[in-house]
């Protein structure tokens, strides 16, 4: 089936153009129709392939606190103060994962750009330094990840970076361009037109086992089951 269609990007680029409560309101069902009900499809049927290479991590299809993200943006500490999100954001978390920045697999669709996502954005001190410490007790472990020549075809590492050496670690380690990473993310861009296919879910889910060796690394390193 498809989940997602021309209808989809066509309401994205209209909600970016007029990101108001009113305009929202005013279109309430088209976003059920073209964003949430193909979101929770799309999820359940990653759902029946995650198993098979994840086990523990979830796909949950329901319309609140599940693996959709909310449309509804925080604009309390942001000087951006449009309410609505502009793309659809998906994640199959960890099971001991409560948010975002759990490990995870991720897609992101939007009118501007489309990806699929791997690994953990802003993780707490705690797992960050795991992380890190890894790193430095595994290097072998972490470079055949790495540099893995088929990791490498699918995706590239991507997120932020700390300006200098994070406190506890050698600022002249021979990874210590890895060690200043604040995400452990490895993205792959994808083409619009593979979103509108039928077998988008299929596909997803190659780009998600492509990503399981770094998956597993962060997994470990935090003492997490993969």
């Amino acid at each position: 089936m498809n989940y997602f269609t021309a209808d989809t990007f066509a309401f994205l680029e209209s909600l970016a153009a007029n990101n108001t409560r009113d305009w929202f309101a005013d279109h309430k069902q088209d976003y059920e129709d073209q964003v949430r009900e193909p979101a929770l499809a799309f999820i359940e049927a990653v759902g029946e392939r995650l198993p098979a290479f994840a086990p523990h991590f979830t796909a949950d299809s329901r319309k609140m606190g599940g693996s959709l993200m909310r449309v509804y943006r925080d604009t309390r500490f942001g000087k951006d103060k449009t309410p609505y999100k502009t793309n659809i954001g998906i994640q199959f978390r960890h099971e001991v994962g409560k948010d975002v920045h759990a490990p995870g697999f991720y897609v992101h669709i939007s009118a501007a750009s489309c990806f699929v996502g791997v690994g953990t954005w802003h993780p707490p001190s705690p797992s960050l330094a795991a992380i890190r410490q890894a790193i430095v007790d595994s290097p072998q472990a972490w470079l055949d990840v790495r540099d893995d020549e088929q990791f490498q075809r699918w995706f590239y590492l991507s997120g932020e970076s700390l300006k200098t050496a994070p406190r506890g670690f050698d600022r002249d380690h021979a990874m210590i361009e890895d060690l200043r990473r604040k995400d452990f993310i490895a993205i792959s861009d994808i083409a619009p037109a593979l979103i509108e296919q039928p077998d988008f879910a299929a596909m997803v889910c190659d780009y998600f086992v492509a990503g399981t060796p770094l998956m597993r690394f962060l997994c470990r390193a935090m003492r997490l089951p993969f």
